[in-house]
């Protein structure tokens, strides 16, 4: 029997559990996914998260799957699971009664996710040692960096202890030697003489280990500050902009746990270091000399020590999950007024005596200075939080559930002379708080900024706000650039290629091949620049209006991921829409094809998203004659799916019997081994209201079906027009010529028959 997909995730080595921990939080919580990951991995989750009603009937299905294991918990009389189970089960409720399709998303978006680490788990093993990625071999190249300075410093603490027990020997035996002076029966001249020549060995020796332990801690110092600048300067930034890219639809940004680890092993060994060095002053205290390296260098190791622990500690708060409202995961950082949103915090250095010592405020637009035109607003909700381990997981963290927005309405605050409009005015929030430990010497305060976000007032504007979001985190990484809109730069075609593939495999299971690109490329470069993926691509080009008769680029592409959600994911994902293609190219990919054969691709003039299909036929000369339908929008396919369209779509013209043209999906797949998993079955048909069935109601049972009129002169020999086979039989009696002559009669005699 084939194992779990959670099972496998389990067998991994940690690196890679660390990413799965990354995918649950308090919103959906991992012991949900372990207690039901059966039952969840058997239901179709994408499929669930399109439709209201499926997934209100699969969130209490979930609830009554709680309370089977809470039942389970209770035959095994464990008090602290059946505990757990109850609290989840009402944070569930409270979270998704009202809102089932969220819950759906999450737990579709999760196992893809689990999926993609499985597969990257996989290709690692294949791969082999020697196919490690850059990135890893830096990784481990800290890893063993802060190993070192662990092993270090333990050194140190050895070296300190060895130096403390030839401190009291040294002091046992000199004040031995003075009571023996002072004795009646005192000690010979030769023998104080040879005392006091061992006592100064001794003294030598513990003179020259004490300076042996001053530079060996000053060489930890150093090597703790490598590697504190290793993390403040390269891992913690490059975090960041793995968050950035996760934002916006990119690779899951894992390994927060990984940089908690390597901060808070450098917090230790500062700790320690400290410690050490206190230590040290007992020593001095008890015995010193001139020149006494404790004395000449303690003030510096203990300042340095600490503007290392303070450096570490100020940079050491970082927001783990940006602002999201949780009506829309897969659209952070745009926030509307009056929905709630919710923000998670965590502090690197985990160690037990800050827990519950910071108390966090989260402050809006804190040091803006530009304030004509822009419009200000109010945080409402708890908008402080202390951190604490009990509620994430063991890491010291601070989440913010309950906060919303609300817009100054104060006179004069938006006018027209405002530089930039509504979506691309970027806000910031800010999360400050203050450490304070007398008995370490320690009062810092902390301050970090969450990613700028876009504040609207209507829906309407969520796809506009969304296109500043991703514009912005692909081509900046300063929070404090507020004003990027005022000049945005441009982007490059290879920048913003990922970008999109990146939309459609965050919501699907397939995000865009080199083809569909190339035709996003033509679109906004020209076909002269598609190949150059340098080509620059300004702001207005992806997100303003051209003329009054276009529409944005990227609503364009909104509207298509809307369509795609909300009425072809299952198609998509199996690959049967080859969607962005221009029609050149439809026609080359077509022309040698039988007739019958069809592609679907996206329509170029619908800004509210559209889909339509193209097949080709064959004239009596066997040239290519190609057909498209007019495209179908939402409001079709929510009356009857894409799938049942081509199963049922006619094409007639008059006194011709209608059929169906389409035979064959692109290269050559059968229609029905294409679409047939899709059509609809008895059982899917809604049951009429009637009681007695619908053999006694009354009602003749109909079918919803798309038919196209042409004119017979368009169509093959079945709907009027000799098919190319019978074209060159009909050529070993006669010639070309009369044929031509045949046919030229028979077209004439049509047009006169229209008229």
């Amino acid at each position: 029997m084939a194992q779990s997909q959670w099972h496998q995730l389990q067998m991994l080595d940690s690196k890679y559990l660390e990413q799965v921990d990354q995918l649950y939080d308090d919103s959906f919580p991992m012991d949900i996914r372990q207690y039901l990951s059966k039952w969840i991995e058997s239901i179709d989750w994408d499929a669930v998260a399109v439709q209201d009603s499926l997934a209100t009937i699969r969130f209490y299905e979930l609830l009554a799957q709680l309370d089977d294991q809470h039942s389970r918990f209770t035959l095994d009389n464990n008090f602290l699971l059946q505990h757990n189970i109850r609290k989840i089960k009402r944070n569930v409720q409270d979270r998704f009664q009202e809102d089932a399709v969220h819950m759906a998303m999450i737990i579709s978006r999760n196992l893809k996710e689990e999926k993609k680490i499985l597969e990257s788990a996989k290709n690692a093993d294949s791969c082999g040692e020697g196919s490690v990625s850059a990135m890893v071999v830096e990784k481990l190249k800290l890893d063993n960096k802060v190993k070192e300075m662990r092993a270090k410093v333990q050194e140190v603490e050895q070296s300190i202890k060895n130096l403390e027990d030839l401190q009291d020997e040294y002091d046992f035996k000199l004040n031995t030697l003075k009571n023996r002076e002072n004795e009646m029966n005192g000690m010979t001249a030769k023998e104080l003489e040879k005392e006091k020549m061992m006592m100064s060995v001794m003294c030598f020796e513990l003179k020259t280990k004490r300076q042996e332990v001053v530079c060996h801690l000053g060489e930890v110092l150093s090597l703790v500050q490598s590697v504190s600048c290793d993390l403040l300067n390269e891992e913690l930034p490059e975090w960041k902009q793995r968050q950035q890219i996760a934002c916006i639809g990119g690779p899951p940004n894992a390994c927060v746990d990984q940089l908690q680890n390597w901060f808070t092993e450098v917090a230790e060994s500062l700790s320690q270091c400290r410690q050490q060095l206190k230590k040290l002053q007992e020593l001095q205290q008890k015995f010193t000399y001139d020149q006494d390296p404790i004395v000449l260098q303690k003030v510096f190791l203990e300042d340095k020590a600490m503007e290392l622990f303070n450096s570490l500690l100020a940079n050491s708060m970082v927001v783990e999950r940006q602002p999201c409202m949780p009506t829309h995961p897969q659209r952070p950082l745009v926030l509307k007024t009056g929905v709630q949103f919710t923000v998670k915090l965590r502090f690197l250095v985990k160690l037990q005596e800050f827990n519950y010592q910071l108390k966090v405020k989260a402050v809006f637009d804190k040091d803006v200075t530009e304030k004509k035109g822009f419009r200000k607003f109010n945080i409402l909700g708890t908008n402080t939080k202390v951190m604490n381990m009990e509620e994430s997981n063991g890491s010291l963290a601070a989440e913010f559930r309950h906060l919303q927005l609300k817009e100054q309405k104060v006179a004069g605050s938006r006018t027209n002379e405002g530089p930039l409009i509504v979506t691309e005015e970027l806000h910031s929030i800010c999360f400050e708080s203050q450490l304070q430990l007398s008995q370490s010497g320690i009062d810092i305060k902390l301050e970090t900024l969450a990613l700028p976000v876009v504040v609207i007032s209507n829906v309407s504007q969520l796809p506009s706000g969304w296109a500043s979001i991703l514009w912005y985190n692909m081509l900046c990484t300063e929070a404090k650039n507020l004003r990027f809109f005022v000049s945005p730069p441009t982007a490059s075609w290879s920048q913003l290629s990922d970008i999109l593939s990146w939309q459609f495999s965050s919501v699907t299971k397939r995000g865009l091949n080199c083809e569909q690109l190339n035709m996003l490329a033509d679109k906004l470069l020209g076909h002269k620049a598609q190949r150059n993926p340098e080509g620059q691509i300004p702001w207005t080009k992806f997100c303003k209006t051209v003329n009054e008769k276009s529409f944005p680029f990227w609503l364009w592409i909104e509207g298509i991921l809307d369509l795609i959600k909300r009425h072809l994911l299952h198609i998509w994902n199996d690959g049967s829409i080859l969607g962005f293609i221009s029609k050149e190219r439809e026609k080359s990919l077509l022309s040698d094809k039988c007739p019958g054969t069809f592609l679907l691709r996206f329509s170029e003039s619908s800004k509210e998203g559209a889909i339509t299909f193209t097949w080709v036929e064959h004239d009596i000369y066997g040239k290519p004659v190609y057909h498209s339908v007019e495209p179908y929008t939402k409001r079709e396919l929510t009356a009857v799916s894409l799938p049942d369209i081509i199963r049922t779509y006619k094409v007639m013209a008059a006194e011709n019997i209608p059929e169906n043209p389409l035979m064959f999906l692109y290269p050559d797949v059968s229609k029905d081994k294409a679409f047939g998993k899709y059509y609809p079955t008895i059982t899917d048909a809604p049951e009429p209201m009637d009681v007695e069935g619908p053999e006694k109601s009354g009602y003749m049972k109909t079918e919803l079906i798309s038919v196209s009129q042409v004119h017979p002169s368009r169509l093959q020999d079945s709907m009027g027009i000799m098919s190319p086979d019978d074209y060159r039989a009909l050529e070993q009696i006669v010639s070309p010529r009369d044929i031509d002559a045949m046919m030229t009669a028979e077209l004439q005699g049509d047009v006169l028959e229209e008229n």
